[in-house]
């Protein structure tokens, strides 16, 4: 990559950063118009959601060793256009069992795009500067859920729910050009590309108990948002009867509401690390506990968004913070501590997810709210042995 072009690549590169969200995010408001127009049921329309998220966290726990060794530029290029192709074929087929085809390359391929782009600005930057930048990841990918279903709303009421398949191939597209005018290679560090090398590096990382919970914790906070993503749409269209567009106002809304974890998350990097997401994660079990008890009076649009908006802004929280530290552990291998972080990651909010809306179908705002309690419990959990991993770890080292 030329010096010159620093600046715009980098751009670029956060420009990225949020096509996972889109890809996800953006025909969230059609999945009901969707299911009618295929004639299949709910479930099997939400596993295309599924599906793009285990190819998505798959592909990113293997793809990191790939960059390491043949670089960042023309496998995330090479992808995109691939990419772009994959949406073509979902706007224009009706086989639902094309498109799950299709949305099993959409996860490979965006995979492969965001490890690349998160190596990058360990490749480009160091220092504060990069921990800056690391500390920006979710908040820059959050402006997907935020402007995805917004726009999808609009597309899916005046088009219908191809639109947002041309419209994430039209995105894919500029991107290319861009790409191919103002990115290149950016792989400081070359890994050989030796399996027994790279097993040693996988199981470093995987063996090191922090990291490992803390991929744990980024899961079970982005689970919150995808549980929300898969049941209301359907709770919103089909038991309060409202749009499309209510569906994508209020996917809006609650996208906003983990940029604000985020920023909060941001603005208190440098504050204890456990005390902070300790209160984070009693905040969120008070929030549900109301939300469960509240049920008795009043159920509506207006209180499902209050209290999702609450428990999303600690969510955005927990992932800002465990998401920075996670990346910025192993420099050295920025491309393969990317792809574990993003993988395991995502592979825990599939099939979790999955699971728990098959536990709790997407009917009311009561299994909804069973649902976030599942997932704070568990978080709760995590952050147990987290806390009993660090005792242990601070009395071994008062014993030496």
């Amino acid at each position: 990559m030329q010096v010159k072009n620093q600046g715009v690549a980098t751009i670029l590169a956060f420009g990225l950063l949020p096509l996972s969200g889109f890809a996800t995010d953006i025909y969230i408001p059609s999945l009901p118009n969707m299911a009618g127009s295929l004639h299949v049921s709910d479930i099997q329309v939400q596993l295309t959601l599924s599906l793009f998220l285990i190819s998505y966290g798959v592909s990113q726990l293997f793809v990191g060793s790939f960059l390491d060794s043949f670089g960042r530029y023309k496998p995330s290029l090479i992808s995109l256009i691939i990419f772009a192709a994959a949406s073509l074929v979902v706007a224009t087929t009706h086989n639902i069992y094309l498109i799950y085809l299709m949305r099993i390359i959409h996860g490979i391929t965006v995979g492969i795009i965001i490890v690349a782009k998160r190596a990058f600005f360990v490749d480009v930057y160091k220092g504060e500067k990069l921990k800056h930048y690391l500390s920006l990841f979710s908040i820059i990918w959050s402006t997907g859920p935020i402007v995805a279903p917004f726009i999808g709303g609009y597309l899916q009421e005046a088009f219908g729910w191809e639109s947002n398949f041309y419209c994430l191939a039209g995105l894919a597209i500029i991107f290319i050009v861009l790409e191919l005018i103002y990115s290149g290679e950016t792989l400081v560090h070359v890994t050989e590309f030796k399996l027994k090398n790279i097993v040693t590096i996988y199981k470093e990382m995987l063996t090191t108990a922090s990291f490992t919970l803390g991929v744990v914790m980024l899961g079970l906070a982005y689970c919150m948002v995808m549980i929300y993503n898969m049941t209301g749409p359907f709770i919103i269209e089909h038991k309060l009867h409202l749009s499309s567009v209510v569906t994508g106002y209020s996917s809006l809304i609650l996208g906003f509401a983990w940029m604000v974890g985020g920023f909060i998350g941001k603005a208190t990097i440098n504050r204890p690390f456990y005390k902070r997401l300790g209160i984070n994660l009693t905040l969120q079990m008070v929030f549900v506990a109301i939300m469960i008890v509240s049920l008795q009076w009043v159920e509506s649009l207006y209180s499902i968004i209050f209290f999702a908006f609450l428990i999303h802004v600690a969510a955005g929280f927990t992932f800002n913070n465990y998401f920075t530290y996670c990346l910025g552990m192993f420099p050295k291998n920025a491309g393969i501590a990317g792809g574990l972080t993003g993988g395991i990651n995502y592979v825990i909010v599939s099939f979790l997810s999955y699971g728990v809306i098959s536990l709790f179908p997407a009917k009311d705002e009561h299994n909804l709210a069973l649902s976030y309690l599942i997932l704070i419990v568990l978080s709760v959990a995590v952050m147990l042995a987290v806390f009993k991993l660090r005792n242990r770890s601070n009395e071994a080292v008062a014993l030496n």
